[in-house]
């Protein structure tokens, strides 16, 4: 929810700084083609494959040094970090080791991260900020990833064969890939609507979006988020962090949609209330606020 924007759809100077340098990060996965050797250099690098990932490392940050002045600079080493991190799941996923699967989910935590800039910078420039990367969210996100990279380490190593579940990681990556592309089609849906904090006074070009996955559920980007999130750990194999995440991300989503719908129905009162009877909420055993005018 922010001011539309008269260029809705074109990337600004920060968009395009970020996706170069997602590229340039990204731009790792092709040390194997570079120095010839097989794309499970992460699994087991030796000396030359650490050399060659301390040269791109230092060389890619000299660049963006030169580039960009230190405004730009702030976003382009978050935007090349978080393409550094998909290169190197790539490089994990192609290899035939132990830390494929782990590779999947590095790809996904890094994409997801960075399609949340840039999307932003797309739809609504106005409101983007370093936060729009979400890298810190909130303390509790931070720690959840943090407890979901211990499970799979601690359970790799005394339960190797539970992370060599192929099916499972298959049925968690893709709902990962459902999760991100819904919450991604319900940011373009609504365009300059969506803000990734929730406004609490109404502007002038604040419309109420029904329309795409709007009509599915009214917290389309939520139920996208919910299910990227459980795919994550589906995807590592970590039984405890699934549970862990789906009651954490159900609880977190209840207290927000309630705090959101207070403000929707301030906003657009009985048009919202009308919408809120027709469509869900989209997650399980969640309806919204129990307001009436």
């Amino acid at each position: 929810m922010a001011a539309a924007v008269a260029r809705r759809g074109r990337l600004g100077r920060e968009g395009r700084a970020s996706l170069c340098s997602f590229l340039l990060g990204a731009s790792v996965a092709a040390l194997p083609l570079l120095l010839g050797s097989s794309p499970s250099l992460l699994a087991a690098p030796g000396l030359r494959g650490r050399l060659a990932l301390a040269l791109h490392v230092a060389g890619v940050n000299a660049a963006l040094l030169l580039i960009y002045p230190r405004p730009l600079y702030k976003i382009a080493v978050r935007a090349c970090f978080l393409g550094f991190a998909f290169g190197c799941g790539l490089l994990l996923s192609a290899g035939r080791s132990a830390w494929s699967h782990f590779g999947w989910y590095m790809c996904s935590l890094s994409l997801f991260h960075y399609s949340e800039y840039l999307v932003t910078a797309i739809n609504n420039p106005r409101s983007l900020s370093l936060d729009s990367f979400l890298l810190n969210h909130s303390f509790e996100y931070n720690l959840a990833a943090l407890s979901s990279w211990v499970e799979f380490t601690l359970e790799k190593l005394f339960f190797p064969e539970l992370k060599q579940i192929t099916w499972l990681s298959t049925v968690g990556l893709l709902m990962v890939i459902f999760g991100d592309c819904l919450r991604k089609a319900a940011m373009l849906t609504a365009g300059s609507n969506f803000n990734h904090i929730v406004q609490n006074e109404k502007s002038d070009t604040h419309t109420l979006v029904t329309s795409g996955v709007y009509g599915w559920f009214r917290h389309p980007s939520y139920v996208g988020w919910f299910y990227w999130s459980i795919g994550t750990q589906v995807l590592l194999c970590n039984p405890i962090c699934v549970v862990g995440y789906a009651l954490a991300s159900w609880r977190f989503f209840r207290e927000r949609i309630e705090e959101e719908e207070i403000t929707l129905i301030h906003f657009f009162g009985e048009e919202y209330l009308e919408y809120k009877r027709k469509v869900p909420s989209g997650l399980p055993f969640i309806k919204g606020v129990k307001l009436e005018l």
